[in-house]
């Protein structure tokens, strides 16, 4: 290495703000020894936490690399500005169509009862109903009389064909009709069927999805029964930034009702994004579940809304060229996102850190059991996805897809992905039924769970 390399070397390392080893020194190698725990490099600002880790704390100096980093944001407290949950701006849009006629339409006026009994005052509250057309039963308006909201909701009678996208663009037009400074804004979508009028077609109405998405309106995606569409319901889900549930039983409506709203009480931050800015020689190749956006040097995904307590893990495979011995910074983690209760933008970062070493038996003994944890749950999500397509295509029987899904299920208990792992003993029996509608929805569902990375 001529002089003028050792110096270029030494200063892209502090460009970087890293501590630089000069190789040309010679320097006592410690034992090989396992890894300590990995310092986290954590940072904060407010309602959340950003961390960093690298699947190896280790690198070989003088060979390229390829390695995952695992970034997680944990939401701690509550926005900024009171302390308190912030008010919501919440329409919810009912199917209504004839397959909704008798037992789940009166289970969907006791959940959306639900629904106003868990709202205060300071929130705000619309219903949509369609069918072949579509109602607006109460325009955006404060929660301030949940007896004649009920009463509006018990009025609720079957129509006829499912007017799926009106039904949907009108509730997210209800909701833009209050600024949304201040307010958390979801849309909650309940169908039973495909779109059989206005528009049909599944990339319109998600790319329509997408304008809700840019006014910071975010919609959740809850299937009934076995007809709806799993498909178009998690790429509405996705496209926003909602969660998706699979509702096989009518009883069960109230209950994912309530689990969503107290989701969205909680927000504490919108809008989030989350970047890697990297050095020259170094680049993503792959962020798992979420396919980033590539810029000069950054990689960037979009993350769901986070609400208190959950935590969101996502793993970043990343490839860099060969370095001196020596400690580098291999990326920088940043996180935006809006505050609700203040309106402003906020910022925090995360170093991911690798010393290059010369010793290969460092590097064996320094893997992060973290990060390998969650590319074993990331690995778990492809298989679900080889399973379900096998189904589909009928590659494998029924007897092989059962298998398969017994190994996952497995390895997901053993990874502590506990409701993950219930999903899919409830996928399990479904299929040994014969229910393999019901199987693919439930699988839908949890692989687009493990794609989000979210735990609570």
């Amino acid at each position: 290495m001529t002089n003028d390399d050792k110096t270029q070397a030494m200063q892209d390392a502090a460009a970087l703000g890293a501590r630089v080893f000069d190789p040309g020194r010679t320097q006592a190698a410690p034992p090989p020894q396992a890894a300590p725990p990995q310092p986290q490099n954590p940072g904060g600002a407010g309602a959340l936490t950003l961390t960093a880790r690298v699947g190896n704390r280790f690198a070989f100096a003088g060979e390229p690399t390829r390695e995952h980093i695992l970034t997680q944001v944990t939401a701690t407290g509550a926005p900024s500005l009171t302390g308190q949950r912030l008010p919501v701006n919440v329409a919810l849009v009912i199917d209504r169509s004839g397959s909704m006629e008798g037992e789940p339409l009166e289970y969907v006026k006791r959940a959306c009862a639900h629904v106003v009994d868990l709202l205060q005052p300071t929130d705000v509250l619309s219903i949509v109903t369609f069918e072949e057309t579509v109602d607006v039963l109460m325009p955006a308006r404060h929660v301030t009389d949940g007896q004649l909201i009920k009463q509006h909701i018990a009025r609720i009678v079957p129509g006829n064909t499912t007017n799926l996208f009106d039904g949907l663009y009108a509730g997210g037009a209800q909701v833009a009709t209050v600024a949304a400074e201040g307010y958390v804004s979801r849309v909650l979508l309940l169908t039973d069927g495909e779109p059989t009028a206005g528009l049909r077609d599944f990339a319109s109405i998600v790319n329509q999805v997408a304008d809700l998405k840019a006014r910071g309106i975010t919609v959740t995606a809850l299937g009934f029964g076995p007809e709806y569409n799993e498909e178009l319901m998690a790429g509405v889900a996705r496209r926003s930034g909602g969660n998706y549930y699979y509702i096989a039983r009518p009883e069960q409506i109230p209950d994912v009702f309530r689990k969503e709203l107290e989701t969205v009480l909680g927000v504490v931050a919108r809008n989030p994004r989350l970047a890697l800015h990297l050095p020259r020689g170094c680049q993503v190749r792959q962020v798992y579940g979420s396919p980033p956006t590539f810029g000069a040097r950054t990689a960037e995904i979009a993350l769901p809304d986070v609400e208190r307590g959950a935590t969101f893990s996502k793993l970043w495979e990343v490839d860099w060229d060969s370095r001196l011995a020596g400690t580098y910074r291999v990326a920088r983690a940043v996180l935006s996102w809006d505050d609700p209760g203040t309106g402003r933008t906020e910022t925090l970062s995360a170093n991911a850190v690798v010393e290059f070493v010369l010793d290969r038996a460092r590097v064996r003994g320094g893997a992060d059991p973290v990060v390998a944890q969650e590319l074993a749950v990331a690995l778990a999500g492809r298989e679900l996805e080889k399973t379900m397509m096998g189904m589909r295509t009928q590659s494998l029987s029924p007897a092989e897809a059962t298998m398969a899904l017994e190994r996952t299920q497995a390895l997901l208990a053993q990874q502590g992905r506990a409701s993950e792992a219930q999903e899919l003993a409830e996928a399990t029996m479904a299929l040994r039924r014969g229910e393999g509608g019901g199987a693919e929805k439930t699988l839908i569902g949890t692989i687009y769970h493990l794609d989000q990375g979210k735990r609570r």
